[in-house]
């Protein structure tokens, strides 16, 4: 299974973004898909989740209000929306896909990983 993530990009503050993943070499062989982020001198931290069958989603608390996460099945895609971004969102941005029914929100609940995409943020 591989994982490409792409759309990343430099953006103001207050603009939008939208990140894709896609799923190759297997997409039944995964259940979820999440997203993460890793800041600069930071640990990876979870982002959001979504299951590929019934779209069930699950954010981290401070994030759900500007980031939304889709997929779409047909595409083996998945996305994540974000809405006024901000400075403090700079970050590499991992999609990753797991074969458990857990909306998992630790890395250790994923088994595939994307090579990630930067999202730098000016102010």
């Amino acid at each position: 299974v591989q994982l490409q993530a792409y759309g990343g990009g430099l953006v103001q503050a207050g603009e939008s973004l939208r990140l894709s993943c896609v799923v190759s070499g297997g997409t039944f062989s995964s259940t979820v898909m999440g997203w993460f982020r890793q800041a600069p001198g930071k640990e990876r931290r979870f982002v959001a989740t979504i299951r590929w069958t019934g779209g069930d989603t699950y954010y981290a608390d401070s994030l759900k209000d500007r980031f939304s996460i889709s997929r779409d099945n047909a595409k083996s895609t998945a996305y994540l929306q974000i809405d006024n971004l901000k400075p403090e969102d700079t970050a590499v941005y991992y999609c990753a896909a797991g074969r458990s029914y857990v909306l998992g929100l630790s890395s250790e609940d994923y088994d595939y990983w994307g090579q990630g995409t930067q999202v730098t943020v000016s102010s």
